[in-house]
């Protein structure tokens, strides 16, 4: 049960998102720009990152939520799951495991990231670009999954909640114009 009164319709980020929202737009813009915005990096190598972070900090609602938004980018299942099993073995080229090898060091503590974990990203191909967003991404979700966590929110176990979720971040991260409108009874 949340630790405050939030929209029942509305489990994990979301329903934090809407309980404050002037403090959940600027959130959302920045998820928005990092994720889907500009960059050399694909939508499904960000949502790896997402989901890699979430899961290293056992945040159960980010980590379903982000793995199907992956899961979705890549068109297949297997990708997010090896990363969150070992991305070190991941079917992945080796320019993304030495970013998400970044990510998880930013994920344990900002200063775990090592000039040897940037010098290898750097010959693994990563711009600088690439580095700083991986590590702001890293950030972001630190942020979020503390977030969700933080207030307890609703976890939802039902995996078409996921699916339906997963679909509507591949679109993006803004808020929908008209909010979340409350389910009907049935």
């Amino acid at each position: 049960m949340p630790h405050i009164p939030l929209p029942e319709h509305l489990p994990g980020i979301t329903g934090l998102l809407e309980y404050r929202l002037d403090t959940g737009q600027p959130i959302r813009e920045l998820t928005q720009i990092l994720l889907r915005g500009e960059s050399t990096l694909t939508p499904g190598e960000r949502e790896l990152i997402a989901t890699l972070v979430s899961a290293r900090n056992q945040t159960r609602f980010c980590t379903a939520a982000h793995t199907k938004a992956a899961d979705l980018l890549f068109g297949e299942n297997e990708t997010a799951w090896h990363v969150k099993q070992n991305f070190e073995t991941a079917p992945i080229s080796e320019k993304m495991k030495a970013l998400l090898n970044i990510a998880a060091l930013t994920q344990r503590s900002g200063k775990a990231v090592t000039p040897e974990a940037i010098d290898r990203a750097k010959a693994a191909g990563a711009t600088d670009r690439e580095i700083h967003d991986t590590v702001l991404i890293t950030g972001l979700f630190c942020l979020y999954n503390k977030y969700v966590d933080g207030m307890a929110t609703v976890t939802p176990t039902d995996p078409d909640y996921y699916q339906r979720l997963g679909e509507r971040i591949v679109k993006g991260y803004r808020r929908p114009e008209n909010g979340f409108l409350v389910p009907p009874n049935t």
